[in-house]
């Protein structure tokens, strides 16, 4: 058996052994009430590209091979698959940690999407028997935390009986506890379809100690994922009230997450433009302006003083109008 030859059949079998079937991204399968036909098909389609880059990593075991079939994917979409790759690269790990796989393609081919591989490698955590706490050390310090909140999406997206509606508390501790509270409220944005009215009625039956990052997920999920028009962003965002600054920081995120890896979308610029008042350029030029001089103070990660700088930018001065950048 030839090198290519073996990697291929260890391809296959991963792929036979851990696979998620398309199907899995369908509502009815997950159990989520139906929405809209077209934000339904729109947030099925995404979940169905997450899993197509879950299933392109366990099949490649070389980072070239697996960029390749990425790159095929529709620009708009593709973060998504880099996010299903970071899962794939990493629940492979667990089983062959000699590989580092997901290391090595994050400092090379995801280096652009190195949010979503982040993000990807937490849904990994989620189904894995490993100790979060420990495998946070081994992270970049500052976006170690992302992979948090992708646990917490997996959660939500997979357990919503228990996590969104029982509001169960995972086995977590410290800050984690809130970045978990991230990816919940971005997966809410799938499970409650995209209905402003219902999320935002989910939201308020949280305590309200965990309101604010519910609502930064939200954000995030909104100019990221998009699904709805401008008018209805507006709504999201009176209903978001006092928390309308954390959801306008987790929009900036979603903008400079897609302007890292260059792929802008319209419904981002629209999610920016509608509260920011700014371009999705603008808005992901923020996030890098809060991070100078950044670090950890008080016991507060590096990463929530972060989020903590870009949410007071949303904040205009009393009786001041908001900026209109192009």
């Amino acid at each position: 058996m030839t090198a290519a030859t073996g990697a291929a059949f260890s391809g296959r079998l991963r792929l036979r052994l851990f696979g998620i079937p398309s199907s899995e991204s369908g509502f009815a399968r997950r159990g989520f009430a139906p929405a809209a036909p077209v934000v339904q098909a729109r947030l099925e389609g995404i979940g169905a590209t997450f899993i197509e880059g879950y299933r392109a990593a366990l099949l490649h075991d070389e980072a070239g091979p697996l960029k390749a079939r990425l790159q095929l994917i529709a620009p708009e979409l593709r973060g998504f698959a880099y996010e299903g790759a970071g899962m794939g690269l990493a629940l492979s790990d667990f089983f062959t940690p000699w590989r580092k796989r997901w290391q090595t393609f994050l400092e090379g081919p995801g280096a652009d999407h190195a949010y979503m591989m982040h993000v990807g490698l937490g849904w990994a955590w989620a189904r894995l028997p490993v100790s979060i706490s420990r495998r946070l050390d081994r992270l970049d310090p500052l976006l170690r935390w992302l992979a948090v909140d992708g646990y917490g999406f997996h959660q939500g997206y997979f357990r919503w009986p228990r996590f969104i509606d029982a509001q169960e508390r995972p086995r977590l501790s410290g800050y984690a506890l809130r970045a978990f509270d991230q990816g919940l409220g971005r997966s809410l944005w799938f499970v409650r379809g995209a209905n402003v009215e219902q999320v935002a009625a989910t939201l308020a039956g949280f305590p309200s100690d965990r309101q604010a990052d519910l609502w930064g997920g939200v954000g995030l999920a909104c100019a990221y994922a998009g699904g709805v028009a401008r008018e209805e962003v507006e709504r999201l965002a009176l209903a978001a009230g006092a928390h309308r600054p954390r959801l306008a920081q987790g929009m900036a995120f979603a903008a400079k997450a897609r302007e890292r890896a260059g792929n802008l979308a319209p419904h981002t610029e629209l999610a920016c433009q509608a509260v920011w008042h700014r371009s999705a350029a603008a808005a992901a030029q923020l996030t890098d302006q809060a991070l100078a001089g950044l670090r950890e103070e008080a016991g507060v990660p590096a990463y929530e003083r972060w989020r903590q700088r870009i949410a007071s930018y949303a904040e205009p001065p009393s009786g001041s109008v908001p900026r209109q950048d192009a």
